[in-house]
């Protein structure tokens, strides 16, 4: 499986000549991000996670792209019937080709008068798991962990424990849009914090980085 860092939250992984791509939002280029995908999976509605206009003008252009999603993002999309998958915690999937499981509920808390929303992280191949905006542990091992560097919800103590408790054998950090390069240098630095225990690799990739991944 080929994994690759696209802007803020998305990526991309190619596998056996289908597309998955993760969470294509408004902080991304998600229209070229989309180009050529067999599926798009979102982890919860917020724009910088969710560029609706891009993915209804992808499933407009593609009748063969599918949606997969929570049910408050499904029913946005209704009108493409059932190329698009409403997905739960717990759920085990076969996504164009993709193994994909689904875990978590609710979005991280920003404040007690933001609403929460739903909110799906995604292991797939039992490799790479996307949290999303929040702090789900999945109850499988996880190889490789997408971590979220900053964000209105999180604090630098809690990204280090949160990567501790996930305990994956290496890290790739995400949602990194907001940070600029003095923030990306001090984030980093947390990220060796959290590592350090076990000196686990974790790093962040710019933008079009390709990795190949094998467990």
């Amino acid at each position: 499986m080929r994994f690759t860092k696209l802007g803020h939250s998305c990526v991309r992984l190619d596998k056996d000549g289908a597309v998955l791509v993760i969470d294509p939002g408004t902080f991304s280029d998600a229209a070229g991000a989309l180009d050529g995908a067999t599926a798009v999976l979102v982890t919860h509605e917020h724009p910088d996670h969710l560029d609706a206009d891009a993915i209804r003008a992808a499933l407009s252009n593609d009748p063969g792209l599918t949606l997969w999603a929570n049910s408050s993002i499904c029913a946005q999309f209704g009108e493409f019937g059932d190329r698009v998958h409403e997905v739960r915690h717990g759920d085990a999937l076969a996504v164009a080709g993709f193994s994909v499981h689904v875990y978590g509920v609710d979005h991280a808390l920003i404040h007690q008068d933001i609403p929460l929303v739903v909110n799906t992280g995604f292991l797939v191949e039992g490799e790479l798991f996307h949290p999303g905006d929040s702090f789900t542990v999945p109850e499988d091992p996880v190889s490789a962990l997408l971590l979220p560097i900053s964000a209105p919800w999180l604090k630098a103590g809690e990204m280090i424990d949160y990567f501790r408790t996930v305990a994956p054998a290496r890290g790739y950090a995400i949602h990194d849009a907001i940070l600029n390069e003095a923030g990306l240098g001090l984030m980093t630095r947390m990220m060796s914090v959290a590592a350090a225990p076990t000196g686990v690799p974790v790093a962040r990739l710019e933008p079009g980085t390709t990795l190949e991944l094998s467990t």
